[in-house]
């Protein structure tokens, strides 16, 4: 009976020492294998890094953007610090970003060049800064920009040259400023631009309002979406609601003159003056010239007309004194 029980249970014993021994060559030949852990993108100094990146810079009072950006960080977050002037080439070395945080700093002055190298960044915030001014064609190389915003600033004035022309920016973001109106090739060089915040600032419904009014018109928001935005300037048309100007109500402003116009106008100008003054000098030396040669004529003829002319008589001092005449005179 024994040896009949032992026989039942080799067969599950031998499965279970096949089982135990798989085990060990496991881990012998796979579980001490080294493993591969992802790579963490080379992080500049005081900011923590972490995979897919990202680089947080955010809160630490940094002065400066940190040095030591490299290709491999896509988002950089340097918000809440005391950032006060972006230099050329600021980020350089930073080819892939697609996001840049600079909120809440103190920024004065940003240079035309601060964003080169910047061709796919899409997510820029620039606001609660103290920008007073832009200088044309800061955001120029940012052509895959897709947000931008300048909210919380001191800008009064913007040039449709500081933008440029973004193709792909859907969001701008300009409230809380000092603007009173927008010129209109700042809207027009921006053909895919869907959200346009503007509440916050001092508009005056003056003729340099039009550009913005008619793309409102263009540019309706649902209903949960729309800000309310009033004039402040002149006093007779204080609190009124700017979507509520059609365009006839801007038939006494003058058709401005766009850039492209001006420029042609500019150029013409010497162009067209140094023309006419060649003609009328050509003009002049021909006139001198014919008058001149009038003049030559005119002393040629006088002395022929006052010689008596006699038919009969000798046609010239030599034939007076020839043979001949001396003869027919006997």
């Amino acid at each position: 009976m024994r040896g009949s029980f032992f026989l039942r249970l080799l067969p599950q014993l031998s499965l279970l020492l096949l089982l135990s021994l798989r085990r060990v060559w496991t881990q012998e030949h796979v579980g001490t294998a080294p493993s591969r852990s992802p790579v963490v993108p080379e992080c500049p100094e005081a900011c923590s890094c972490s995979l897919g990146g990202k680089a947080n810079c955010s809160a630490l009072e940094l002065p400066t953007v940190p040095a030591g950006l490299s290709w491999r960080v896509s988002s950089l977050l340097l918000d809440h610090n005391r950032v006060s002037a972006l230099p050329p080439g600021a980020f350089a070395g930073a080819d892939a970003l697609l996001y840049l945080d600079l909120r809440e700093n103190r920024l004065r002055s940003v240079h035309a060049r601060a964003f080169w190298g910047l061709g796919v960044l899409q997510f820029l915030d620039l606001s609660a800064n103290q920008l007073e001014t832009l200088s044309p064609g800061t955001f120029v190389p940012l052509r895959a920009l897709r947000f931008l915003s300048l909210a919380g600033n001191r800008l009064a004035f913007l040039e449709p040259s500081i933008l440029g022309a973004l193709p792909l920016l859907r969001v701008l973001s300009l409230q809380d400023n000092s603007l009173s109106a927008l010129e209109a090739g700042l809207l027009n060089s921006l053909p895919t631009l869907d959200v346009l915040r503007l509440r916050g600032n001092p508009w005056a419904c003056s003729c340099a309002l039009r550009p913005l009014c008619t793309w409102l018109r263009k540019h309706p928001r649902p209903s949960s979406e729309t800000e309310t935005l009033f004039c402040v300037s002149p006093r007779r048309q204080t609190l009124s609601l700017l979507t509520a100007f059609p365009d006839t109500a801007f038939r006494h402003c003058a058709q401005t003159l766009a850039a492209r116009d001006l420029a042609v106008v500019y150029a013409l100008g010497p162009v067209s003056f140094l023309a006419s003054l060649a003609i009328c000098l050509a003009l002049g030396s021909v006139l001198t010239a014919c008058g001149a040669r009038r003049r030559r004529g005119r002393t040629t003829v006088r002395p022929l007309l006052r010689r008596p002319l006699d038919p009969e008589g000798p046609t010239s001092q030599e034939d007076a004194g020839s043979p001949a005449a001396a003869a027919t005179q006997a």
